[in-house]
């Protein structure tokens, strides 16, 4: 019998199997799909030449995860590689904003938009080496982080205090506008706010994109030589040294609840699979709740609430085998992993007011991957491999464009978005049609189809406003890995602190099955340690 068994092989559920291997417990991970990885996979599908990553590809939160980090899974093989910039952002009037890992090059391309604006760059990556351990503990700890959050309120006191916090919860429009005179700056900040689902004017979008912008200042976005799957690959190479499994093509059903407590999975084909000590869900929350686990073992609250339970947008993305490089007119982008394509913020706000509108957008924003730009193994020498995705409603009620789109997502009505997404990126590298090989469409079905988490396409476990963050992450008053079922536990991104490749809601998930298993005399002694302060004394 294992001691636990985990639902789901993606990165979060692997990340929490090697955690409880490490502590010596029997670890069982079942995995719906043939293949494992959740959206960490890469195939050759587009062209069987071109390596081709079918869901992410950049990991600037890897790269910063003290959780990954910790896994040393170097030593299982995984190798990273940087392109020579990060992220640009070009316009159509030829003017490019280039983040790189250098910060003199950051700051250049900004004062080529307004001078100055380097030096503003600089001020707001001086606060970022300030506060960045202090705001990655906290990141990566559970909710509420007390340690981590001691020394990040000391450590923004010391940073400008109150001033700081009101610029992370600023609108990426309104912080941009404080901080640049020109538009570099501006679009650096916005685009990389809708990484996630935050338009300009929502509110915390400002610190979420300097957020993004400052990751990728230091770490890079990098990528796993080889394919997104190489990620993956290591995790389960690391798992299986310390005697856990994996089994795929094993679709968990039900979580068996007897005597209130969760004590074993049951999988499609009738297979009741116990687990001695804990179930681990690497699976979204309207999956879990009500659905793996009967509404009857669940708070009516918990039920009540879920029906407010938030989405992120969903996801429309292609797949490209290009026969030459991308023909930028702006040049910086040629040297970049990933390009952002709107023309300026007022773009990104009408992209996601349409979205809100329940649109479809007539110019969707594009992140734009080139992967043999960033790890030139992805496809033949002076090729490459590339991919784009977009945006578009969970609901959709019109098209913004002309082409009557409705969101049926018919090959028809797929065809016709990809080429909407094609037109957008000519816009910025014209002659761009002309060099594609072979394309892939992943339409919103297409991509749940592949992986169930990714309902409708959306790629976040839910949205990342505020609304639905810390202690409101999945619903009003959880925020860390315990589930109201004693013995299960929530290892996805529907837990805190949400969506991005970097290990820690299933760690969060493992660490809190490991303190409710604790021997009792140390479970004691950690209560102890954790009721009194820094100096020893008992806290009032």
């Amino acid at each position: 019998m294992p001691d636990a068994v985990v639902i789901g092989a993606g990165p979060n559920g692997l990340v929490a199997a090697n955690v409880l291997a490490d502590a010596g417990w029997a670890v069982t991970v079942l995995e719906e799909q043939p293949e494992p990885g959740g959206a960490v996979r890469h195939d050759r599908g587009v062209d069987p030449e071109f390596v081709s990553d079918l869901f992410s590809s950049f990991y600037p939160l890897a790269a910063a995860s003290p959780v990954l980090k910790g896994l040393r899974l170097d030593e299982h093989g995984l190798r990273w590689s940087h392109a020579p910039s990060v992220l640009a952002h070009p316009l159509t009037d030829g003017r490019c904003a280039v983040l790189n890992r250098r910060v003199d090059v950051t700051a250049d391309s900004l004062d080529a938009f307004s001078p100055g604006d380097g030096d503003a760059w600089r001020r707001l990556h001086d606060v970022w080496e300030n506060v960045r351990p202090d705001i990655l503990n906290a990141l990566f700890t559970p909710f509420p982080p007390v340690r981590a959050g001691a020394k990040l309120a000391y450590r923004l006191r010391s940073a400008g205090g109150l001033r700081l916090a009101r610029s992370l919860v600023l609108p990426a429009r309104r912080l941009g506008e404080e901080e640049f005179t020109g538009e570099g700056g501006r679009i650096l900040l916005a685009g990389n706010a809708l990484h996630a689902d935050l338009a300009p004017e929502a509110s915390g979008s400002g610190g979420f994109g300097w957020l993004m912008a400052m990751l990728g200042q230091t770490y890079g976005f990098p990528v796993p030589v080889g394919g997104s799957g190489e990620l993956v690959r290591a995790l389960i190479s690391r798992l299986e040294s310390r005697g856990g499994t994996v089994s795929c093509g094993r679709k968990v059903e039900e979580v068996v609840v007897r005597g209130g407590r969760a004590v074993a999975v049951r999988t499609a084909d009738g297979e009741i699979v116990p687990a001695a000590r804990a179930v681990l869900a690497d699976v979204s929350v309207p999956a879990l709740y009500g659905g793996l686990v009967a509404p009857e073992h669940l708070p009516a609250q918990l039920i009540d609430d879920l029906r407010r339970f938030q989405w992120d947008f969903s996801t429309f993305k292609v797949d490209w085998a290009l026969d030459g490089p991308v023909p930028w007119e702006a040049e910086q982008a040629a040297h970049a992993g990933t390009v952002h394509l709107a023309d300026g913020v007022d773009e990104l706000t009408a992209f996601a007011a349409q979205i809100a509108m329940g649109q479809v957008p007539e110019k969707p924003f594009l992140l734009f991957g080139q992967m043999t730009t960033s790890d030139a193994s992805r496809s033949p020498n002076g090729t490459e491999s590339a991919w784009a995705y977009t945006h578009v409603p969970q609901n959709i009620r019109g098209d913004a464009g002309d082409e009557k789109l409705t969101g049926s997502w018919d090959r028809h009505e797929q065809e016709v978005m990809a080429d909407r997404v094609e037109r957008q990126v000519e816009r910025f590298a014209p002659g761009f049609r002309g060099r594609i090989r072979a394309r892939r469409i992943l339409a919103p079905p297409t991509l749940q189809s592949l992986d169930g988490n990714l309902h409708g396409g959306a790629i976040n476990g839910g949205t990342a406003a505020m609304h639905q963050q810390l202690i409101f992450r999945p619903v009003p008053g959880t925020g860390r890995a315990e589930t109201p079922v004693p013995g299960l536990f929530l290892a996805s991104a529907g837990a805190h602190p949400g969506g991005g490749v970097h290990g820690a809601p299933g760690a969060n998930a493992a660490r809190a099955a490991l303190r409710r298993h604790a021997p009792a005399p140390l479970a004691a002694a950690q209560r102890l340690l954790a009721s009194r302060d820094r100096t020893g004394r008992k806290r009032s």
